[in-house]
């Protein structure tokens, strides 16, 4: 996998150790794009190492329903690389961060710095996920987005949508999606893209139960 100028093919080129941004509700995936706005001075501190550094950021969600200042987190979330970076007039930086794997937390190192860091386990599949492009469902996923769409008068771009691939249809759905925090690690922690195209097909399933329009999405 390449993102930007650096390549992501095999273990060694991944760190042991990442710091970590705890944000609820977030979801980066592999290949995705996540926009963030930093402005807290941990954070701002974070993002200044790791642009001094290798550039890269764990981003991972807080446990449900924990103290926003130091929480438990939950085990599974993404590494990303600064892949563009701006700094406003009050000092806040605007950012995106290109997913590159999936890891697991492991010991939490202590230092000095005020942001917290951990050593990881990455996923090392998540480097040659291309190879699951064809297992995935494309028409019944489709249709479970318009069907979302319909439901909640949006549009879409169409043309923009055929041309993707299968790994970022299911990727960039699964980023843009309003879903819940516990909805959005799951579809972080599904095993492969043919799992996490499935369990986006049921939240929406479950989603548009809700409006009472179920019967259009796996037509």
């Amino acid at each position: 996998m390449q993102v930007g100028n650096a390549r992501y093919l095999k273990p060694g080129d991944l760190p042991e150790t990442v710091a970590v941004f705890p944000l609820s509700g977030a979801l980066l995936l592999p290949t995705g794009q996540l926009p963030l706005n930093i402005f807290e001075p941990r954070y701002l501190s974070m993002f200044d190492a790791a642009i001094a550094g290798n550039r890269l950021v764990g981003m991972v969600q807080p446990a449900l329903g924990e103290s926003p200042e130091t929480p438990n987190l939950v085990r599974v979330g993404c590494l990303g690389r600064i892949t563009s970076f701006t700094e406003t007039g009050d000092g806040r930086y605007i950012t995106a961060l290109t997913g590159i794997c999936r890891f697991r937390l492991m010991e939490e190192i202590t230092g000095h710095q005020p942001y917290r860091s951990f050593r990881i386990a990455p996923f090392f599949s998540d480097l040659k996920s291309r190879d699951e492009e064809e297992s995935v469902d494309r028409s019944a996923l489709l249709s479970a987005f318009r069907a979302y769409l319909d439901a909640n008068k949006l549009e879409a771009d169409w043309d923009s949508v055929e041309r993707a691939s299968n790994m970022t249809l299911v990727n960039s759905l699964a980023m843009m999606a309003p879903f819940e925090p516990a909805e959005k690690q799951a579809l972080l922690e599904a095993p492969d893209l043919k799992t996490r195209a499935e369990t986006f097909i049921a939240i929406i399933e479950i989603v548009l139960a809700r409006f009472g329009d179920t019967d259009s999405v796996l037509q």
